[in-house]
């Protein structure tokens, strides 16, 4: 299986509902590091994986919809904790309708998207591409 990962990055303010969240149920920032894979079993007729170029676009645009805003104000996550899990599928579900979109998906096998909160720290949604 072939990969390309391109990188990028968002910043958000966001607060969690519960316990188990301590002091991050008040109000806070998140700058998160973001790391796009995608995969397919043979390379194209151009010898890619995908154009990193146009990958790196995608993700830009998948990320603008999020970039330096209070999530806590998105109609779109009420009712859900903006956790770096949450977040993931989300990046993931906004890219992928992006591949589609501009029918760069062909021959895509799966893709993953990682969100690294910290040097320490990181979650990712991977699935399949249909």
């Amino acid at each position: 299986m072939y990969t390309v990962c391109v990188r990028d990055h968002f910043m958000v303010a966001h607060s969690f509902r519960g316990e188990a969240f301590g002091p991050a149920q008040r109000l806070h920032g998140a700058t998160y590091v973001v790391d796009l894979e995608l995969r397919r079993p043979a390379l194209d007729d151009d010898g890619v994986v995908i154009d990193i170029g146009e990958a790196r676009r995608l993700l830009r645009e998948a990320l603008a919809e999020l970039d330096l805003r209070n999530l806590d104000d998105d109609s779109a996550f009420a009712g859900h904790n903006t956790t770096t899990e949450f977040l993931a599928r989300i990046v993931f579900e906004r890219v992928a309708a992006r591949l589609r979109a501009a029918a760069a998906d062909a021959g895509l096998a799966s893709m993953r998207v990682t969100l690294h909160e910290s040097h320490v720290a990181w979650a990712s949604y991977e699935a399949p591409l249909g």
